[in-house]
């Protein structure tokens, strides 16, 4: 499959998450714009490792060339892991004492 749909499919879900987060006014939401422009990073990490590692592979067939930013994936998902947990930790305090989900909220928790 060429490197251009690849391409093509992580600006989508890129482009989704950041109209996402910058549209949306419910804080579970942002959140999961933001998990969604991840994976579109970790998508666009693992196509170009493939693209690479093809290449490389083609020449030396025990290289492990190309196969770092899978690595890198794998950081991202376990950082993405603890964004979400501290994320909705927030939320769920939030909730307790506005009872509302709505991220407009968060400016009277400057007093």
């Amino acid at each position: 499959m060429p490197i251009s749909y690849y391409l093509i499919l992580a600006f989508t879900l890129f482009t989704i998450g950041v109209i996402g987060v910058l549209v949306r006014r419910n804080a579970i939401i942002v959140f999961m714009c933001v998990e969604l422009m991840l994976n579109a990073v970790n998508l666009l990490l693992v196509a170009f490792s493939k693209m690479h590692h093809a290449g490389v592979y083609a020449v030396n067939k025990a290289s492990t060339v190309g196969t770092d930013a899978q690595l890198f994936v794998f950081f991202i998902m376990v950082v993405a892991a603890a964004e979400v947990s501290v994320g909705l930790a927030i939320i769920v305090m939030l909730y307790r004492n506005t009872h509302s989900v709505d991220i407009n909220f968060l400016n009277r928790l400057k007093n």
